[in-house]
């Protein structure tokens, strides 16, 4: 009997980040990634590692999901609510599929991204938050939304973002697309919409960094764009906890006919 060939699925994944270092595999294994495979290898039969996965974005250590992306390649033919419910029960409880799609063998998770978006929420109180401890971000300090907007209007557009990239980043030029960065507030939550070509590692917390010293009053809003201007990481305000972060998701072309929303995006203030 020939062999099947293998087939390109496509996975929407919501999880929280505080129990892992991060979406990539890692020799101790407690990252998101590690946790998926395992979980896939146990509903497809397959020894663990059999089956691998590319992201759309790899997360930072605390760092949340709402619809993370991945794609996989799989002889096994099951429906895709089978491969979201099967997996979904070799899965801890911080981790969940939430959609299955087949897609042609030529999308890829990562490089047929037409952009990817990340969401802040903080919590401005005089007291540090409790129930939602490694969910928000947390300021004592009043911030001032007009102010805020004015700094981040500095920042749309392409340019060299290296003030707000980390030493360690990987990527190979600074360079990127910020399309739009939305602030809003609901009740004591501030939320910050960014949406962008693709990301530096630890650009959206060093930019929130900077938007809360602007918030707060440290800096003017012009302040932004020396520091953007200045291409040096020293320039920018201390790069922000990743408590509070969520990768809303990439975006990919409607031909891909892949969900771009989650229940879990509907909760968030």
């Amino acid at each position: 009997m020939p062999e099947r060939e293998p087939r390109r699925l496509a996975l929407g994944l919501s999880y929280r980040g505080q129990a892992y270092h991060g979406w990539q595999s890692q020799p101790g294994g407690r990252t998101v990634q590690d946790a998926l495979q395992r979980a896939l290898a146990a509903f497809a039969d397959e020894p663990p590692g059999a089956i691998g996965t590319v992201c759309a974005g790899r997360t930072d250590a605390g760092v949340h999901a709402l619809n993370q992306v991945v794609h996989l390649d799989t002889v096994l033919v099951r429906e895709p609510y089978s491969w979201v419910r099967g997996t979904n029960r070799h899965l801890p409880a911080d981790i969940a599929v939430q959609w299955c799609r087949p897609v042609a063998a030529g999308f890829h998770a990562r490089n047929s991204a037409r952009g990817r978006r990340y969401r802040f929420v903080i919590l401005e109180s005089p007291v540090r938050p409790a129930l939602e401890q490694g969910l928000v971000g947390w300021v004592f300090r009043p911030l001032d939304g007009d102010a805020m907007r004015a700094a981040a209007a500095h920042l749309i557009g392409e340019h060299d973002f290296s003030a707000f990239r980390a030493a360690d980043c990987q990527s190979p030029t600074p360079v990127k697309t910020l399309h739009a960065i939305d602030i809003g507030r609901r009740g004591a939550y501030w939320r910050f919409d960014f949406d962008a070509s693709a990301f530096l590692y630890h650009m959206v917390r060093n930019i929130v960094g900077c938007l809360v010293a602007v918030g707060s009053g440290q800096h003017a809003p012009g302040w932004l764009a020396d520091v953007l201007a200045a291409r040096s990481r020293e320039a920018a305000a201390p790069t922000f906890p990743a408590a509070g972060l969520y990768f809303v998701g990439p975006y990919y072309d409607a031909a891909w006919n892949l969900p771009g929303h989650t229940p879990a995006m509907d909760w968030l203030p």
